[in-house]
């Protein structure tokens, strides 16, 4: 709660307010949600120990796990598994489905990823993105393959848990799975030079980054230099991948925590494209109007 109000630069007690009024529950309440919410999907699709989960799922104690779903559920945690469902992956690797209103455009996305790629950090196979990770003391790999489903499988590969919430989090902003398609390309047809172009490539998304220290790395570093930097500088991964072996290094954690949390895409400054009588109207979604207009 702490790192949050210094995070936003505001009072505790106001961001109580702020939460209750637009969430209608406390900060404490939405993170134990997303705490029960993460356990479930991990107890549902995984076969990892339970133990595992309740610190993946950013838990405090395996007592405490126990205890909340005791609570809402009137079941220990192992009894709402299903055997059936549960995916069965190899030791120290966990796969997971994060979902999104389609649609959603994977190559064009992937074409983004692909243009930012950094040799040893990142790697392309197919329709397939991965790349190396080091966060909270857990090193490891992660990949991202489509589905039939509206939905993004993504697995990691680790020996520590306790950062899986956190990966998956830079993950979701990083590949705008939040975003809502059908408003964003409702708002974008009104415009009759994007309305033809919305309709022939629907599901755009914007790519964000990582962390906000990657994106101001990229940004100023030639690419031919980044691989060089990143051999130098970066944390080298104890044991290799092998589906992946050309990832070797992740981009080091910045002693600012600030530079350390994910961003999603900002928008873009697309003010010569749009009329400035019209630029209040069209702010929140230039970036994808950007996008569209590429």
């Amino acid at each position: 709660m702490a790192e949050l109000v210094e995070k936003l630069g505001v009072g505790e007690r106001q961001l109580r307010r702020l939460f209750a009024e637009h969430v209608g529950a406390s900060p404490l309440a939405v993170a134990q949600t997303r705490r029960v919410l993460l356990a479930k999907q991990l107890i549902h699709e995984t076969r990892l120990p339970l133990t595992d989960i309740a610190f993946a799922a950013g838990f405090g104690s395996v007592r405490r796990f126990n205890e909340v779903f005791q609570q809402l559920y009137r079941r220990a945690p192992g009894e709402l598994r299903r055997d059936a469902s549960a995916c069965q992956n190899a030791p120290g690797e966990v796969s997971l489905l994060l979902r999104y209103r389609p649609p959603y455009n994977w190559p064009d996305m992937l074409a983004q990823l692909a243009a930012q790629a950094v040799p040893g950090l990142e790697a392309i196979q197919g329709e397939v993105y991965a790349r190396a990770f080091y966060w909270r003391g857990a090193a490891g790999t992660l990949s991202v393959t489509p589905t039939r489903h509206p939905a993004l499988l993504v697995t990691v590969r680790t020996r520590q848990w306790q950062a899986l919430s956190d990966i998956l989090a830079r993950i979701r902003a990083m590949l705008d799975l939040a975003a809502d398609p059908d408003c964003i390309e409702r708002h974008l047809a009104q415009d009759p030079a994007l309305a033809e172009r919305v309709a022939a490539r629907p599901g755009l998304r914007l790519l964000g980054a990582w962390s906000v220290a990657e994106r101001t790395w990229k940004r100023e570093t030639a690419p031919n230099d980044r691989a060089i930097w990143l051999s130098r500088h970066g944390y080298p991964l104890p044991t290799a991948d092998p589906a992946f072996p050309s990832l070797n290094h992740a981009f080091p954690p910045s002693p600012n925590i600030e530079d350390d949390m994910p961003r999603a895409a900002e928008p873009d400054d697309c003010d010569q494209m749009l009329a400035p009588t019209r630029m209040d109207a069209w702010r929140p979604w230039r970036a994808y109007a950007r996008r569209y207009l590429d």
